[in-house]
């Protein structure tokens, strides 16, 4: 195998031309077997291959700086950088990350997992390159998808004004994690469908090249002139006019013509713009139908493509889709928005039902938050569904343009609390923290399966900004028994005796359930309660819990700075309650990746670990 002779970067440049795609079969069939093995990105992974050789082949690692954005499809990066090893422990717990990591490798010169940051990055590395007279190149790769984010484009605009080289790859697949919208999509293909003209744009050069030792200088002076561009260049006058070089499309698959296309790039001293159309999927047959579906994987069966694992129960994105349909029916000015991903949040079957009330605004969390707030303002009730970790990238817009003003905003907020394998840019740990910040805000996170419908109904009727947050994975069950109509900002009593009390939010109720099983069997007497509203928190449930119970535990999946239970912390020392307080959070720090039961056991937020702490804080104040 060629693949066996790749231990280290730039070993690629020892294997001979004849034989690249023999190495990039290889490459596929290496992915393909780990990652259905694993789990992880594979789509976007088999669409690259050729282009990370190409690059590799381009480019000296790590002198030169290769930046991917979002960084998912970096595992022909990896393995091309000598972590082919590596890939047995693909996300999890202490292994190879599934994204570019600095303190993994000299070859990832930037930390990625969010979309539409590379850019930014690349052209503050060329920056910082020039600045300290080093002489290396600068490469952003950048997919269609990500270039819909309002960060890319400010990063173009920047990028105008550099006066070195500095490249930026545009892969173009027509796919973020679902197919792209927006008016620059449409500009994308129109530039992949003048395919005629730019082959004969290509042919005009390469006979320009032949022309005995001026050839090669005349057609890139004629590249850097005005006319020249216009007459060489006119698919991609977007970017030209823009003042950035733009050369291609080129063919993604295609590594003798990619090579090429990197040569002329690197010789061009200013931003340049390589465009090159690549297969979401390619070599692999279920992955090519079905891009979206293999964008992001568990273990599958490689001949087939089908889960090894099948889904039993709804998960919480299910509930949520379910419910989506149903108040659709019942309000005509109900809206749904999504960031790209209508399929990862739930509202495919919305769309499909109510397109004229669907709105998928591309890889703009921002722009989602305020669209969605003029939605409101003109009288429409908005659905922002968002993944905990992406609504970071919308703080402000949440806090100027939708808190402020008061408006009637419902987000929907997935994938809160730990999310596991993707790892400290995906995990879900800071949302109760930045939303319980902001005035005007209420903050819900229920219990089971049954709450999540029950608030959706009643968000409907409440006419401010209100949020709820829920976890990935196999929605809660339990406790339906226990049922008190919703009203704002009280929780609900589950179980109550006395001496210690849980006070749990969201999926900690499952394992508040747990420890209170632990510490009965242990002979403590221990009341259970559902926090319901972490913001307000209801601060009569606080003093009722105090006339009866020494120990109040606050649970939380969030980081402890800024959380819910910082908050009642507070209250309890305004309110000079004499009850004593631990707070079960996560660690003021970014959680790694790895699979969620072991990451909570590593956090001490499983059943047991809470347990554990609790008897021993109270062994001690028995001592005391």
């Amino acid at each position: 195998m060629i693949l066996e002779n790749i231990n280290r970067e730039n070993d690629i440049k020892n294997v001979p031309p004849e034989k690249y795609n023999e190495l990039a079969a290889e490459i596929r069939e290496f992915l393909i077997d780990k990652i259905s093995q694993t789990g992880g990105h594979l789509a976007s992974n088999l669409g690259v291959v050729e282009l990370t050789m190409a690059l590799h082949l381009s480019f000296d690692l790590p002198k030169d700086k290769i930046i991917w954005d979002v960084g998912h499809q970096a595992y022909t990066h990896k393995i091309l950088t000598g972590r082919r090893a590596g890939f047995d422990e693909l996300r999890s717990y202490g292994g190879m990350s599934g994204f570019p990591k600095r303190k993994e490798s000299k070859c990832d010169p930037f930390n990625t997992g969010h979309s539409s940051t590379s850019l930014s990055a690349g052209l503050g590395y060329a920056y910082a390159r020039d600045l300290k007279g080093e002489d290396n190149y600068v490469v952003s790769v950048i997919g269609d998808g990500a270039l819909t984010g309002g960060m890319a484009i400010e990063a173009i605009n920047n990028a105008a004004n550099i006066k070195k080289n500095y490249i930026m790859v545009l892969n173009d697949n027509n796919m973020s994690i679902s197919e792209n919208v927006g008016a620059l999509s449409v500009v994308l293909g129109k530039i992949r469908g003048a395919s005629a003209y730019n082959g004969l744009k290509n042919n005009v050069a390469k006979n320009i090249s032949k022309i005995p030792v001026y050839g090669d200088r005349l057609v890139e002076t004629i590249r850097t002139t005005k006319s020249g561009i216009k007459q060489l260049v006119v698919p991609g006058m977007m970017f030209e006019d823009m003042g950035i070089t733009y050369l291609g499309p080129f063919d993604g698959h295609n590594i003798e013509q990619l090579t090429k296309a990197f040569k002329v790039a690197k010789k061009i001293n200013n931003a340049v713009l390589v465009h090159v159309v690549t297969k979401k999927g390619k070599g692999y047959a279920p992955a090519e139908k079905r891009p979206s579906h293999f964008h992001g994987v568990g273990p599958f069966v490689k001949e087939t493509g089908l889960p090894k694992v099948k889904k039993v129960n709804a998960n919480y994105t299910d509930v949520f889709s379910k419910m989506m349909m149903e108040l659709g029916e019942k309000y005509n000015n109900l809206v749904a928005i999504s960031a790209a991903m209508p399929d990862g949040t739930g509202l495919k079957r919305f769309q499909a039902e109510y397109p004229d009330r669907f709105f998928d605004v591309g890889i703009a969390e921002e722009h989602a938050v305020t669209f969605a707030a003029g939605l409101a303002a003109g009288g429409m009730r908005p659905v922002v569904a968002i993944y905990s970790s992406f609504l970071q990238r919308a703080y402000d817009q949440i806090l100027h343009d939708v808190c402020i003003q008061n408006l009637p905003v419902i987000f929907a907020i997935d994938r809160a609390g730990i999310v596991g394998n993707d790892g400290e840019t995906h995990q879900g740990i800071f949302d109760l923290s930045f939303l319980s910040q902001i005035p005007n805000m209420t903050v819900f996170a229920p219990k089971n399966k049954y709450e999540l419908k029950d608030f959706m109904r009643y968000a409907m009727t409440y006419e401010a900004p209100i949020a709820v947050r829920y976890p990935r994975g196999e929605a809660y069950k339990g406790l339906r028994e226990f049922y008190a109509p919703i009203e704002y900002g009280k929780s609900e009593m589950i179980y109550e005796e006395s001496d210690i009390a849980l006070f749990a939010a969201g999926n900690m109720v499952k394992t508040a359930v747990e420890v209170r099983d632990r510490l009965k069997m242990a002979g403590y007497n221990v009341t259970l309660v559902n926090a319901r509203f972490v913001k307000p928190f209801d601060e009569d449930m606080i003093r009722y819990l105090n006339k009866e119970h020494r120990l109040l535990v606050t649970m939380e999946e969030n980081v402890i700075s800024g959380g819910m239970g910082m908050a009642i912390a507070r209250f309890m020392k305004v309110e000079k309650i004499d009850m004593d307080l631990i707070n079960i959070a996560l660690p003021d720090d970014y959680v790694e990746h790895g699979n969620v039961d072991i990451l909570k056991k590593a956090l001490k937020i499983d059943s047991e670990s809470i347990s554990e702490r609790i008897m021993e804080y109270c062994d001690t104040a028995k001592e005391d």
